[in-house]
């Protein structure tokens, strides 16, 4: 049952569980073939998928504050998942991967529940969009080179995304034609397909046709490789191991944000206004018990997915009883039609993997990006060779520091304006060259700074006012602080000492638009004392009209130096 924007479930009105029943085994249609692809992407059985679509799917449903977001395994997580198996796990022996699957889900679980106790809600904006964009493009290629192969019916060792695109090149003589014409065949139907009819079952038609074209033709007996024996039975008990926990943890911290990342992200994308906000703190304990409850059950680590929430909303679901339905789905998969999933050619599962995998490729949010923001597009084709250069893991760590990066690179450089009237009215604004006949003032400099005074760009403001007042040598200088939300120790100190050193060059500083804040800590320091409250004003306008009481009236003039600081 969902709840409200306070966290407690709700009743809502009846209308009939029709609607949410179609939306559940339409969405069913969908999440479990690309489910059983993606656990193929971890190096997992396809059940995998099948029980990550299970259990995570009903604990979110019960917990979650989305109404329609449909939990189980992503493109990302599934890379992320096989980098760090590959590590504990490199012989790939299936009861130590499976071992391994549960303690890496355990942690992960365990860190989203650890994050929702102490309301860390606010990680999932720690990578940038721009970032966020160029990792995914990264790994959406890594995903389409690791799927390759099976197109191919070759097999190379991985050693990463260079040697690994060298390697298919020399196994290429190597091709079986007939794996190829199988999976090439899926690859176009599903690529024309989701095209005219996106989010549609054609995954589930090709699946079916796989099957199909698999027992008619006997194509394992051809050399064609099949997903072979699935357990037809619930998933067992599976209990994670103490003795992998450290090894695994820095890969589960990476999975874990981007679970909560995803999962947020899909939330809010089909949102509707008239339902409640999500809460990123409880999105935290869902998607956190989802994962660790699916752990004990042999379920890979799971999140939000955004195109099995599109079909949900898309076909008229309004609560989670549809992911309940899809749920049901799953289970009855694993109990009636484990053998003939058996069957079902690897070519045809790597042709689905890659279709949904090229959608986080998008060159035109690139080609945006560039448009707008030159220093944000180089942020972004940096998380995208971090990922083919150093790894899916090693590529978070690079994403996420590329944007902490960014935050303080445009954190310590704020922009500083010069202000000058509008001409004929009482707006005061940056002068620039769009605004040639604004008016400045014979005597007085009045600078904006926005942004928050800390440490790191207390002495980059000092040198910048400085120089604007050694240009322009006014006899009074007004800070308009109105864009300042908070000032730091560092800064308030800068301020001071600049006040000291404009006074003995025959310069007053004068403070205008403080917020409250910032009032209260100029008031706890010197600095009000020696300022003085009649060089204190609520606003640049009301100082503005001081000095003309008392001064000279306004002239038409461009203060010297840039217009203002941006980096």
């Amino acid at each position: 049952m969902p709840s409200d924007g306070a966290g407690n479930l709700v009743h809502l009105p009846d209308r009939g569980l029709r609607p949410d029943v179609v939306a559940g085994l339409t969405a069913a249609a969908v999440v479990l073939p690309k489910a059983m692809a993606y656990a193929t992407v971890a190096g997992l059985p396809v059940s995998v998928g099948l029980y990550t679509a299970f259990v995570p799917m009903i604990v979110y449903a019960l917990l979650g504050t989305s109404r329609v977001l449909s939990t189980s395994s992503t493109t990302t997580l599934a890379i992320l998942t096989a980098a760090e198996l590959g590590m504990v796990v490199p012989d790939g022996d299936p009861g130590k991967l499976i071992t391994a699957t549960a303690t890496l889900t355990a942690l992960t679980g365990i860190l989203l529940l650890l994050a929702s106790v102490l309301r860390l809600g606010f990680v999932a904006n720690l990578i940038s969009a721009p970032v966020l964009i160029g990792f995914k493009a990264g790994i959406g290629l890594v995903i389409v080179l690791d799927q390759v192969p099976k197109l191919f019916g070759v097999h190379i060792t991985k050693e990463g995304f260079l040697r690994d695109v060298l390697s298919l090149v020399q196994h290429l003589p190597e091709t079986s034609l007939l794996t190829l014409a199988l999976g090439g065949a899926a690859l176009v139907l599903l690529l024309i397909t989701e095209r005219v009819w996106p989010h549609s079952p054609a995954p589930l038609a090709v699946i079916g046709a796989g099957i199909a074209a698999s027992w008619l033709g006997d194509l394992s007996g051809a050399g064609v490789a099949t997903v072979g024996v699935i357990p037809q039975a619930l998933p067992s008990i599976t209990l994670p191991t103490p003795e992998l926990a450290m090894r695994l943890l820095p890969g589960a911290i990476g999975i874990a944000l981007m679970s909560f990342t995803e999962t947020i992200a899909a939330g809010r994308a089909f949102a509707t206004p008239s339902e409640p906000p999500l809460r990123p703190n409880r999105e935290l304990l869902a998607i956190g018990a989802a994962n660790l409850s699916g752990a004990f059950f042999g379920a890979m680590p799971a999140g939000g997915g955004t195109s099995q929430t599109a079909v949900v909303r898309a076909v008229g679901g309004r609560t989670q009883k549809a992911s309940l339905v899809t749920a049901g789905v799953s289970v009855a998969t694993m109990l009636a039609l484990a053998p003939l999933l058996g069957l079902l050619p690897q070519a045809v599962l790597a042709a689905i993997v890659i279709v949904y995998s090229i959608g986080l490729i998008q060159p035109l949010e690139f080609a945006s990006i560039r448009k707008v923001r030159t220093m944000e597009f180089r942020w972004a084709l940096a998380a995208f060779l971090g990922v083919l250069v150093f790894g899916t893991l090693q590529g978070i760590v690079v994403a996420i520091a590329l944007s902490l990066l960014g935050l303080s690179s445009q954190a310590a450089r704020p922009r500083i304006h010069v202000i000058g009237r509008k001409r004929g009215a009482d707006l005061l604004r940056p002068i620039s060259p769009e605004h040639p006949n604004d008016e400045t003032f014979e005597g007085l400099l009045i600078v904006r700074p926005e942004g928050r005074l800390f440490f790191a760009n207390a002495q980059q403001v000092g040198d910048r006012v400085r120089e604007l007042v050694a240009n322009n040598k006014p006899g009074v200088l007004m800070l308009d602080l109105s864009r300042v939300f908070d000032i730091e120790y560092s800064a308030l100190q800068m301020l001071i000492d600049g006040e000291g050193r404009f006074a003995k060059e025959g310069v007053e500083m004068w403070l205008a638009g403080l917020n409250p804040d910032v009032l209260d800590y100029i008031r706890r320091s010197s600095f009000a004392d020696r300022v003085g409250e009649d060089r204190m004003f609520p606003s640049a306008e009301t100082g503005l009209r001081r000095y003309l009481e008392t001064t000279v009236p306004p002239v038409t003039m461009v203060a010297k130096g840039p217009f203002e600081t941006k980096e």
